[in-house]
């Protein structure tokens, strides 16, 4: 009997994101080079390092090994996961204002990252526990309200409510997947917005963010200076760009030249046509992605590359479209791309255990 294959376009289309997030993080971190940020050499460190080597090797191990141990381990993972992201709120190290971050001596970690994926692989497991169950509150909606509130406190509380969002976003499209009722997901959506509004209501940096959305100029040196930033560095590039490490707007004017506003550098720098292929590498990464889903007759092993599919490009969709405008304005990263270790360690790890699963498609001529 042959050995079963990983997806070779799934695996290309990772891998082509890996190299271009690395040459564009290269040279947006340039700008905090000459800004003479104190913290260079630690992001830097921290994105090759952790990210990018140590990220590296969780692909090839979870490519290597059988996915089933996802599930077998589910449990524990998601009960590590939530002691790390309540131990943050203790001892964890504050930047900006928010707490999520627990330091490893050179480096700090973001328990959040390792809480999504986490929640996602728990989820899968016990919807395929469950199997056609998924329909009755009880063994469907209520277990994932209950996944949900728990993740919910505990990132609230950091604050994080993107990260939080993306989780949302993963359960629902799992839940919808398994087979679950579609009223569940209309009442989730009708709290979803109560609780939104009850956020935005107590939380000014919220509020700042739909103003923002809403009247761009409203505040241009103020709460809406980022995307204004972000849209001259976008329209600054034209067709084809200023060409790369060329950017202006990432040495002086684009805050987080090197996280959330990553995508307005590649845009000045490859244009119009650039980032037009960032954009579509991400609709690729989503599309096989749910193409693997569908192949596979293991509902743990459907449900988990659905769930990190949607992560994965539901953030990257979020970040390009606030800094394009068409979404608020958020400070989630751009996924492959974007400064964040741990972020970049997860996506990598999720992207592995994609091509583990890949390995059980059913073969079509």
């Amino acid at each position: 009997m042959a050995r079963a294959k990983v997806d070779k376009p799934f695996l290309w289309i990772t891998l082509i994101l890996v190299v271009f997030g690395f040459l564009i993080f290269s040279s947006a971190s340039l700008g905090l080079l000459a800004r003479g940020a104190a913290n260079y050499s630690s992001v830097a460190f921290s994105q090759t390092v952790l990210g990018l080597f140590l990220g590296t090797i969780a692909l090839f191990f979870a490519t290597k090994v059988d996915y089933k141990i996802w599930k077998k381990s589910a449990f524990y993972i998601l009960l590590g996961a939530l002691i790390l992201n309540a131990l943050v709120l203790v001892i964890g190290s504050e930047h900006g204002g928010a707490r999520r971050w627990l330091d490893l001596g050179p480096v700090s970690f973001q328990p959040a990252e390792l809480l999504k994926i986490a929640v996602v692989i728990y989820f899968a497991a016990w919807a395929a526990g469950v199997k056609s169950k998924i329909q009755d509150f009880k063994y469907g909606f209520l277990p994932l309200l209950v996944l949900l509130g728990l993740s919910g406190v505990l990132l609230l509380l950091q604050p994080d409510t993107d990260n939080l969002a993306m989780i949302l976003v993963a359960l629902v499209a799992m839940y919808i997947a398994a087979g679950g009722k579609w009223r569940h997901m209309l009442v989730l959506g009708v709290a979803g917005l109560v609780a939104l509004v009850i956020l935005v209501s107590f939380r000014p940096y919220l509020k700042q963010r739909v103003v923002t959305f809403f009247n761009p100029t409203a505040d241009a040196q103020g709460a809406g200076y980022q995307l204004q930033q972000s849209l001259i560095a976008v329209g600054s590039g034209g067709m084809t760009g200023r060409g790369f490490g060329q950017s202006v707007q990432k040495f002086s004017f684009l805050p987080e030249p090197v996280g959330d506003s990553i995508f307005a550098v590649a845009s000045e720098e490859f244009g119009f046509l650039g980032s037009s292929i960032i954009i579509l590498l991400f609709v690729a990464f989503a599309t096989r992605g749910l193409k693997i889903a569908s192949n596979v007759s293991d509902i743990f092993a459907r449900l988990v590359v659905v769930g990190i599919v949607i992560m994965i490009t539901g953030q990257a969709f979020v970040n390009i479209g606030s800094m394009l405008g068409v979404l608020p304005l958020s400070g989630i990263t751009l996924p492959f791309v974007s400064h964040g270790g741990t972020s970049l360690f997860f996506t990598l790890l999720g992207a592995g255990i994609v091509l583990s699963v890949s390995k059980h498609q059913k073969r079509t001529r």
